[in-house]
């Protein structure tokens, strides 16, 4: 079943977007060589407490961590770590925020130091990729609508669209439905309607899109061992258009 939220639920929803916003602009001053993802980890576990919010996914069919953070070919959910970023490192860090009952969802792919031009095009592209969705996401286009636009722009730079990781309803809790590929066909899947909130988070990966998982039964990586890039944005479907609950201002 597809929920659809008041006004007022979606100002909630944007509040906690707000603090998971906050997060991550913390976050980007920490990024550079030698931090770690489980420095990472610990601080917005504080963070998140001095704002009155909790970490969703901890706890979350058995995630352990506040956050997830996938370093280079990691493509989704890696664990926090303690071993040090290098120069040229990509990573992507994943949160859920809940403040008194509402949820926000949001990541960002973060370069450390100085990353390679083909490096800078993943990430360029994929954030790009990110808007392109978001500007399907109105009342009467349907879910496909925002897949296609995402697919079809991210194969015309050669790069590649993962398949088994997609965006979702979110609220009441964390996965909801309708699933939100970012592949498609335009025309095709359920309908937008006002009230309903998604995730639309691409993943791109520079080689094949194909995941292999890791023995921890979490970490997806690409089979190729290329690097993979993911940008996520909170949105919520209104008769104005799309509204980015976890909107980052000029760092967006």
């Amino acid at each position: 079943m597809i929920t659809l939220k008041s006004r007022r639920e979606i100002d909630e929803m944007k509040r906690a977007g707000e603090i998971l916003v906050a997060t991550h602009q913390e976050i980007a001053k920490m990024i550079k060589p030698g931090i770690t993802t489980w420095d990472i980890e610990v601080f917005t576990e504080k963070f998140l407490k001095s704002q009155g919010a909790t970490p969703e996914q901890k706890g979350f069919e058995g995630y352990e961590f506040a956050t997830c953070a996938s370093i280079n070919d990691e493509i989704c959910h890696g664990f926090p770590r303690k071993t040090a970023l290098k120069e040229g490192d990509i990573v992507t860090v994943d949160m859920v925020v809940n403040y008194r009952g509402a949820l926000a969802d949001s990541a960002w792919t973060y370069a450390v130091g100085e990353v390679s031009e083909e490096v800078k095009h993943l990430m360029d592209v994929t954030r790009k990729a990110l808007y392109l969705g978001i500007e399907q996401a109105k009342v009467g286009n349907r879910i496909g609508d925002i897949g296609h636009a995402i697919q079809t722009y991210v194969e015309g730079e050669n790069l590649s669209v993962v398949r088994d990781f997609i965006g979702h309803g979110v609220g009441p809790t964390l996965h909801e439905k309708p699933e939100v590929p970012h592949y498609g066909e335009p025309g095709k899947g359920p309908r937008l309607k006002e009230g309903m909130v998604i995730t639309i988070e691409p993943m791109v990966n520079i080689g094949d899109w194909r995941a292999k998982m890791d023995d921890n039964g979490w970490t997806a990586r690409t089979v190729d061992g290329s690097l993979s890039a993911q940008y996520e944005h909170t949105i919520a479907i209104t008769k104005d258009g799309p509204e980015i609950l976890t909107y980052q201002g000029e760092n967006d």
